[in-house]
């Protein structure tokens, strides 16, 4: 009850923290002491109890250790009530721990409190002990406090120096070597109370330092398990058995073989940990489990009386080993017509638990023969097929089968993607279930419609351009899958009109919160569906309804979609609504500069104004079916274009602000800007190719050079400097993907491919205007999600038609129209195919910040730090790891931290200088790594200005110096990211007055 309600007042007051949004941590922490000084204990309890929420926010380690020395004095001088909140302190600030200087201090004014006469006293002193055992693993004085405590007469005292044991075993091998005889023998005396032994059986799970004492802690617990055969002692032993086994690893084959021992025992509840433990076993050394124990278990499964839970348990320990390749192999060539038995035996069963497990065991399998390019037995296959959907309509109606049925989606969407057949069937039967006009649970139908979503983001994106006059048009709503699609069918595409019709069934009916997310799910199926062709009529009918129905967010989110999948019209069209239904201007700013974008886009890929297209109605190609239209040319298009996307980079750093600055946006914005105008310049360069030919002089430059297209004068420059724009755009996709630490993979997977496609671009021009071209680029990859694969597509598509250049050897190279007709065609394709935009531009899933402070650092801010002549200068470097968001470390993890200490010498030189300076610039590298997300390092700078003295001499003299610390992030896999994180200081060498006199000494006087 007491640890439930300390819980409950720590949430309630971590949650109402002090209003320190615009405080620095030396005011919280006077605030804070206030309290503590304050003479109501309440006020005492109340500022204690917030220092966990003040060391998340300010995780500086001056602040950390003075704010726990001034824990430790109170828990030293305070009563009970105070000892416990401080020891809950210590308990939430485990990752802080590190970060108290004076450790000894510290535990010096804790350990005091261990010789009171008070027992609860002792006993909250060995808790909090424990709970800092991590910084103290090796305090032999402590270990003696535990030890002796093990020995007191009074319940609480031993109970504190149980949990302590467990603690300190768990860090230090001298604890656990020491103590394993005295734990030992506590559990074999009778003086030991049942409840007591309870509680020291878990303590020898954490003795795994050393190899004999974990033999000697096997040996203990194999001897006990036959002294105390009652149900809770055998289940704390072998749970403590697999734990230490899942440490060392070597017994896990012993581990095993006595788990599967135990599995006949007639108690149910150990039979549970039985398989619980061999779960665990599983997870953490499948490769290293016996020969037969597979068998053995799979027997157990077909024998087992309880065909309901304990059954699913052990299919669960089977799913779990299916995740090895090695089990995979054994289960396919040795145990095939067990396993084939038991999930055939259990497909049948009512149990749905049970029944899934064995769809998810015959899915491993297969998946695993894919993986190994193995055919699958065609056995597993027909077993599914008949009964997965089945199992699925039996399970929608019943919300308490949640689980299960996500199981079984997992199994259909992770099947699919090696069987086109099962693909398309699976798609139909997840179809009409969802447009059926059944009512199911919230849960199921939101877990249908995602279900919908993965497969349709599975298959290749191969489609007709927006502007293949082969592609007609659709007036209705009917979609034609056939057209739309290329070699590999896409089977959510045919399903396209029933989806479109349960959209509208559902925004005509009363919206709900779960159908307006079913609406928005199914929007996106939509969008994916169609990407890279125009949207029919029908179909943005459809979208026009919901616009009106349902509320101003979800709104934004199917306009987010849009984006995101290249339908630009329909997104423009929500950005430009919902730009005049925001309250804030940063909002409005932001959905401006969306719309601008939208817009821009539009113009590329259907050559009309957008104002023209909204007008007439008009969303497919109005070349060919609306000759009423004006279009526009390649050069106008690309040029208004251009200004959107000018204005749009204006709009989106209008909605900047120092706590969101949209800096990915802003250079993403400003990289499709600068191709945008390398194209208008490849453009232009072309059309001026007729009207400007090669200057009289062309040839002989062209010879004196040994530059034979230089004899073709205006265009040969034109397209070089167009080469080197398109390879600084290049440069610069490169550095965003560097500075993108927290995006997640489809929009790194976007950058990379966009990077080709300016690659790819520009040596395509390069091999037109250049005599020996460089090497043309690879793709990077093949794509994984829609966006991605339909810019794949498009890269295919510019090197197909790369290859209709003339080939001509290096001697007779020339640039006619013929090039320059394949480049605008190039240019063209390009335009016409759809930008999809990244999703990092709008949704940051994973958020990390590092905030660095250098010291020293000037009292007055922007004056420069003075440093003697003569001495060297220390720069400390103190950093913290912030990271926001439900899931910090989503897609990468802070590995280390790399510090670029660069300084550089600003003041001017001596003009008559001709001594070489090599210390001009200096350049520090160190790599550091966080602990517990703070980080630290120390340079030492030799600022030196050496310049050439009167007599020919070096001599050391003053100056001023530009000191810049560059930050990256290395993470788990290596990868050095450039965040962006720059401090920089300025400091100045006074000159030495020594030097000076001896400089003026050996000048000629004058008179």
């Amino acid at each position: 009850m007491m640890s439930s309600y300390v819980g409950a007042r720590m949430n309630v007051f971590n949650e109402s923290f002090l209003n320190e949004t615009d405080q620095d941590a030396n005011s919280v922490l006077t605030e804070l002491d206030k309290g503590l000084r304050s003479t109501k204990i309440g006020e005492q309890c109340e500022a204690i109890v917030r220092f966990p929420r003040m060391f998340e926010k300010y995780p500086f380690p001056i602040l950390i250790n003075s704010s726990f020395l001034k824990l430790a004095e109170f828990f030293r001088n305070g009563s009970n009530l105070l000892r416990l909140w401080v020891l809950k302190v210590c308990q939430q600030s485990d990752k802080h721990l590190d970060k108290i200087l004076n450790i000894d201090e510290f535990v010096k004014r804790i350990f005091m409190v261990i010789h009171s006469n008070d027992p609860v006293a002792r006993a909250l002193t060995l808790r909090t002990l424990g709970a800092v055992s991590r910084v103290i693993p090796e305090k032999q004085q402590v270990h003696h406090s535990i030890r002796r405590a093990l020995d007191s007469n009074d319940t609480v005292e031993v109970e504190a120096a149980i949990y302590a044991s467990v603690q300190f075993a768990a860090q230090s091998k001298t604890f656990a070597i020491s103590m394993c005889s005295k734990i030992g023998s506590m559990i074999e005396s009778l003086k030991t109370p049942i409840s007591m032994k309870l509680q020291l059986i878990p303590v020898l799970r954490h003795m795994y330092h050393d190899a004999n004492t974990a033999a000697l802690v096997k040996t203990l617990c194999l001897n006990l398990l036959p002294k105390y055969p009652a149900e809770s002692f055998v289940i704390a032993i072998l749970d403590s058995l697999t734990k230490l086994s899942c440490k060392t690893l070597i017994d896990i084959p012993d581990q095993v073989n006595l788990l599967l021992t135990y599995l006949q025992d007639p108690r149910k509840k150990v039979r549970y940990q039985v398989l619980r433990s061999l779960r665990s076993l599983a997870q953490e050394g499948a490769h290293l489990w016996p020969n037969g124990a597979l068998k053995t278990l799979i027997s157990k499964a077909q024998n087992c009386n309880d065909v309901g839970n304990e059954q699913s348990l052990v299919l669960t320990v089977v799913l779990t080993l299916t995740e090895c390749p090695v089990t995979c192999h054994a289960l396919l060539n040795e145990e095939q017509n067990l396993i084939l038995e038991l999930c055939s035996s259990c497909l049948v069963l009512e149990h749905h638990t049970a029944a899934s497990q064995a769809v998810g065991i015959l899915t491993g399998l297969i998946s695993y023969c894919h993986t190994e390019n193995i055919p699958p037995p065609t056995i597993f296959m027909e077993l599914i097929n008949l009964h997965l959907e089945s199992l699925i309509y039996s399970s929608m109606g019943n919300e308490k089968k949640h689980k299960e049925l996500t199981l079984y989606m997992k199994c259909g969407v992770k099947l699919s993607e090696n069987n086109l057949q099962f693909a398309q069937d699976f798609v139909q039967l997840i179809e009409g279930i969802v447009t059926d006009n059944c009512v199911y649970s919230k849960k199921n139908s939101v877990l249908l419609c995602e279900t919908l979503a993965a497969l349709s983001s599975q298959f290749q994106v191969k489609r007709f351009s927006i502007h293949d006059p082969k592609h007609e048009p659709s007036t209705s709503m009917d979609v034609d899958p056939h057209r739309m699609l290329g070699k590999k069918m896409n089977p959510v595409s045919e399903c396209l009109p029933q989806i479109l019709k349960k959209m509208d069934t559902i925004i005509d009916g009363e919206l709900q919160p779960h159908s307006v997310q079913i609406v928005e799910i199914l929007s996106a199926v939509v969008l994916q569906s169609i990407i890279g062709s125009f949207m029919p009529k029908g179909i943005l009918d459809v979208f026009d309804r919901i616009s009106t129905t349902i509320n101003c967010w979800s709104q934004y989110r199917i306009a987010r979609s849009a984006s995101r999948y290249g339908q630009h019209f329909l997104a423009a069209r929500f950005y430009t609504k919902l730009a005049t239904n925001v309250s804030l201007d940063k909002f409005h700013f932001f959905l401006i500069a969306l719309s601008q974008m939208s817009k821009a886009e539009c113009i590329l890929n259907y050559g009309a104004e957008y104002e023209v297209m909204l007008h007439n109605y008009v969303i497919c190609d109005p070349k060919y079916y609306n000759p009423s239209i004006k279009l526009l040319s390649l050069t106008e298009r690309l040029d208004k274009a251009i200004a959107l996307y000018a204005k749009a980079l204006a709009s989106i750093k209008a909605s900047s602000s120092p706590s969101s600055s949209l800096t990915f946006q802003s250079e993403f914005i400003k990289l499709r800007c600068q191709f945008l105008q390398a194209l208008y310049s490849v453009v232009i360069a072309k059309n001026t190719q007729a009207i400007v030919p090669p200057p009289a002089i062309a040839l002989t430059l062209a010879q004196s050079s040994r530059d034979v297209l230089q004899k073709y004068g205006h265009i040969t420059n034109q397209l070089r400097k167009a080469v080197k724009t398109i390879k600084g755009c290049e440069d610069a996709y490169s550095k965003l993907y560097k500075s993108a630490f927290d995006a997640d993979p489809t929009t790194l997977e976007f950058l990379e491919i966009t990077q080709h496609q300016c690659a790819i671009f520009g040596h395509i021009v390069e091999s037109v205007c250049f005599v020996s071209p460089s090497e043309p680029p690879c793709l990077p990859t093949e794509g994984n999600h829609p966006e991605t694969k339909y810019l794949v597509n498009t890269c295919n598509k510019i090197e197909r038609l790369a290859k209709t250049l003339p080939q001509e050897s290096p001697n007779d190279k020339s640039i006619t129209m013929k090039h320059t007709k394949v480049i605008i065609e190039e240019i063209e394709l390009i335009t016409m195919s759809p930008m999809c935009f990244p999703r990092f531009f709008f949704q940051v899933l994973q958020n990390t910040i590092i905030k660095l402070s250098i010291s020293p650092q000037p009292r007055v801010a922007g004056e420069p730090i003075i440093v003697q002549p003569g001495s060297n200068l220390v720069v400390k470097v103190e950093g913290v790891i912030q990271h926001y968001g439900k899931s910090p470390c989503l897609f990468r993890s802070v590995e280390s931290v790399q510090l670029t200490l660069t300084s550089q010498l600003v003041s001017q030189r001596n003009p008559n200088d001709l001594l070489k300076q090599p210390n001009d610039t200096i350049t520090l590298t160190q790599t550091v790594k966080p602990q517990r997300d703070f980080l630290s390092g120390n340079f030492l700078l030799s600022l030196n200005n050496v310049q050439t003295g009167p007599m020919g001499n070096p001599i050391s003299m003053g100056g001023q110096w530009q000191v810049t610390l560059d930050t990256y992030i290395i993470d788990e896999n290596g990868t050095v990211w450039c965040t962006g994180n720059k401090n920089s200081l300025t400091v100045r060498v006074p000159d030495d007055p020594s030097k000076q006199a001896a400089v003026a000494a050996t000048q000629p006087r004058r008179f």
